[in-house]
């Protein structure tokens, strides 16, 4: 696709994503998401921290009124929320302004469908396709046709009135006493309301980088950053710790003796307390094929199913969808909880952990034993761009992952795919000993890069 990536349009804001291109992208977007619908359209707009945020909303909502829709604004909000409040309002269609996890000076627009879920590749194409045709030029509504927006950032309280509804009446019967949560929201969409719902939930914690002033989202923060969480969780003697990104779609915690725990042990951890409620649906967990290898021994020794499909958030909740599951995620934090809400949830996947943490009445170290994680080392080949997709038609390259999958013997495994982005193949190992894996990826890039040229 020209403009769309993997999680919606992402550039460096005001040259790359213009405000031009963004006014456009709005009608393209409104019309197609719209055209099925007989009402004016009601589309909600979201942003993060980023100083570009304004701009870039403010031409999204000239589009928007331009081709005739109503807007609201709800400002600053994780981008779960937005999706929550998409369903919740029965809203036509909604738009995150965000770049995640990425440094301040990228912004991009991710679209929503009336369900709160991210929109499939085949409507992007489809906005895609409007965007650069003449129709872009027909859509523009009558005089007393032009949309109106108005300020909703009140909206925010029915975020945290989803949290308080779910978890309310759990926290209050277990003992939070003696438990105290450090949470760093990244200077970013999660900054206004992390802490509300913390407070509301009565959970004892302290909050850091929650200043944002436009350009230090995700600086030396966040999810992507978490040596500075990882000593103020020692230093304060904390029991857990929690990072967000910039967007809150994702949570990365620390354990009490500042140990990180990524996404596929929280999923671990979640997924067997669920279990024994009998609360996980068809007792399965959805992940990707970057999921560590332990997790699939950890399903395995726990009689839990385990789904693997392509990278990427949305390839997890389609297999979700399509089979009724209720949990799946990734290793970077971006963990699906469909009961809820159809797209990652920061503040979900930390209430979530939490609680398990408390009615087990374990420390996070304890509970995080429930899997080993194997060490996995990542090389990139350097290839020709018309050639990196060629890396498994090859019957020598075959033959050495083939020969080292049968050395591993079920205790490790190699896992090699293309980037989408640029001309490398992504070579990666896991196994039991950190030294020799890293040979073995090494070998296998270098004669990659060789017969791939």
């Amino acid at each position: 696709m020209k403009y769309f990536g993997t999680d919606g349009i992402r550039r460096i804001a005001n040259t790359e994503l213009s405000p031009e291109l963004v006014y456009k992208v709005a009608k393209a977007g409104a019309y197609v998401l719209s055209k099925h619908t007989n009402h004016t359209p009601t589309i909600l707009i979201g942003r993060d921290t980023r100083i570009s945020g304004t701009l870039i909303e403010s031409a999204m909502t000239a589009g928007f009124l331009s081709y005739g829709a109503n807007v609201k604004l709800v400002g600053v909000i994780p981008t779960p929320g937005i999706a929550y409040l998409t369903k919740k309002l029965k809203a036509d269609a909604s738009v995150v302004i965000s770049a995640s996890h990425n440094t301040y000076e990228f912004n991009g627009v991710k679209y929503f469908s009336n369900k709160g879920m991210k929109i499939p590749d085949s409507i992007e194409e489809e906005i895609e396709e409007v965007l650069d045709s003449d129709k872009i030029n027909e859509l523009i509504a009558e005089s007393s046709k032009i949309g109106v927006s108005e300020n909703r950032e009140d909206l925010l309280d029915e975020y945290l009135y989803f949290f308080r509804k779910t978890f309310e009446d759990d926290f209050e019967a277990l003992d939070k006493d003696n438990f105290t949560v450090a949470i760093d929201t990244a200077n970013g969409a999660t900054s206004v309301i992390a802490d509300k719902v913390y407070t509301a939930l009565g959970i004892k914690h302290y909050i850091l980088n929650n200043t944002p002033n436009g350009t230090n989202i995700n600086e030396n923060c966040g999810s992507t950053h978490l040596d500075m969480l990882k000593k103020f969780v020692i230093a304060n003697k904390c029991n857990l710790g929690i990072a967000y990104d910039g967007d809150g779609d994702r949570c990365l915690a620390v354990d009490e003796n500042g140990n990180e725990i990524d996404g596929d042990i929280i999923m671990a951890i979640v997924a067997n307390a669920l279990k024994k409620e009998g609360k996980l649906a068809k007792d399965t967990l959805v992940a990707t094929v970057m999921s560590n290898l332990g997790m699939k021994k950890y399903c395995e020794n726990n009689k839990i199913d385990f789904v693997q499909t392509k990278v990427g958030d949305r390839y997890v909740l389609e297999n979700m969808l399509e089979n009724g599951y209720n949990l799946g995620g990734e290793q970077s934090g971006h963990i699906i909880f469909l009961d809820y809400n159809p797209t990652g949830d920061g503040i979900l996947t930390s209430l979530m952990l939490l609680k398990v943490a408390l009615s087990e009445k374990k420390p996070i170290s304890e509970l995080a034993k429930i899997i080993k994680i194997y060490p996995q080392v990542l090389i990139n080949a350097k290839v020709s761009s018309d050639k990196k997709y060629d890396f498994d038609k090859d019957p020598e390259i075959k033959e050495k992952i083939d020969d080292l999958e049968k050395e591993f013997s079920g205790n490790g495994r190699v896992l090699i795919r293309a980037s989408g982005t640029e001309p490398l193949v992504r070579v990666m190992i896991e196994g039991e000993d950190q030294e020799y894996i890293t040979k073995k990826a090494k070998e296998l890039a270098e004669f990659i890069e060789k017969k791939l040229r």
